[in-house]
């Protein structure tokens, strides 16, 4: 895929995800968490059809189970084309979690009685929607490990190009569209704890959205690093002893090295601001970075790039001495 066209698909799943999670907070209720989609939207169609009347009753129970036997059904065609696996049994377990946490979308009045009344409406559907999404993405992350043992050093690059494509999509999801959707919960949060006190939440309101930034910054600099890294595979796979797979390996360690950086200073920097404008502020939220991760992946870098730069200097010594 071209990087332009990539980034292109980058902006627009942003602006959707803000878009989405701006019109759940005030345009329409079927939509009122991120993490929760699509199963509350099928989960309130589902419901429409089902108090339209007998038959659309009798329509909304097939459609409800043939979108929950979808991963029977894949199961079964699996079966015909290869021997099952292990983890060929989650398949299973999503399509009996699908039964559940689509019934509780068609009934939400019940979600109280299920998860107990310490979870909010919203928190609620979030959950089952995360219940969903962890096995699906426990499935196809198990199915990943075991192509991984079978390929060989081709594939695996193309494997690993697709993940981090994939890295990519997530972390906008994440920035744009859960952290995002929580940024405007934790302005709900606070207009409603505050009550009476709303001329004096301006500033609070900006910390709140300077905290999301600083967290963003942290999170978002994966999507340059990642965009290093898949520039460093591809050379790599044309030359793993050009000059520019050099090079490559160097930009991505000073990628690397930029991001750690970024992450810590926007940290430290919401932190000072929260103390200077500490007393007229009406909720804080003070962290201490400590991107353990981030430096791990640095130093591995750092050592990569080393190590082609070393690799490229044998092999030009060997060619002279050829």
């Amino acid at each position: 895929m071209k990087h332009k066209l990539f980034y292109t698909f980058l902006a627009c799943e942003a602006i959707a995800c803000v878009i989405l999670s701006l019109a759940g907070k005030f345009l329409f209720q079927g939509f009122s968490v991120v993490m929760a989609f699509p199963f509350e939207q099928i989960g309130s169609l589902l419901r429409m059809l089902s108090l339209s009347g007998s038959l659309g009753n009798l329509v909304s129970i097939v459609i409800y189970s043939a979108i929950c036997l979808i991963p029977l059904i894949i199961l079964f065609l699996l079966r015909k084309k290869r021997k099952l696996y292990a983890e060929d049994t989650l398949l299973v377990v999503l399509s009996a979690v699908l039964f559940i946490v689509i019934y509780y979308m068609v009934n939400p009045g019940f979600l109280s009685n299920f998860l107990g009344s310490s979870l909010g409406y919203g928190t609620g559907k979030a959950f089952l929607g995360v219940i969903v999404y962890s096995v699906l993405v426990s499935y196809v992350l198990i199915r990943i490990t075991r192509l991984f043992f079978s390929a060989d050093a081709g594939r695996l690059q193309k494997y690993l190009m697709i993940l981090l494509y994939a890295l990519n999509i997530f972390v906008v999801f994440f920035v744009f569209g859960a952290r995002f959707s929580e940024l405007l919960d934790s302005f709900a949060r606070l207009r409603q704890s505050n009550t009476g006190n709303e001329d004096g939440l301006g500033i609070s309101y900006v910390f709140l959205v300077l905290g999301y930034i600083a967290d963003a910054i942290s999170t978002a600099m994966i999507i340059p690093v990642v965009i290093r890294g898949q520039n460093l595979l591809s050379e790599l796979s044309s030359d793993r002893y050009s000059e520019m797979s050099v090079i490559c390996a160097e930009r991505l360690s000073r990628t690397c090295r930029l991001a750690v950086v970024l992450s810590i200073l926007s940290n430290l920097g919401y932190n000072l601001l929260q103390l200077v404008f500490i007393r007229k502020l009406f909720v804080t939220d003070s962290t201490i970075l400590m991107p353990v991760f981030s430096i791990a992946f640095l130093l591995a870098a750092l050592l990569f790039a080393q190590y082609i730069r070393e690799t490229r200097q044998l092999k030009e010594d060997h060619d002279m001495i050829i």
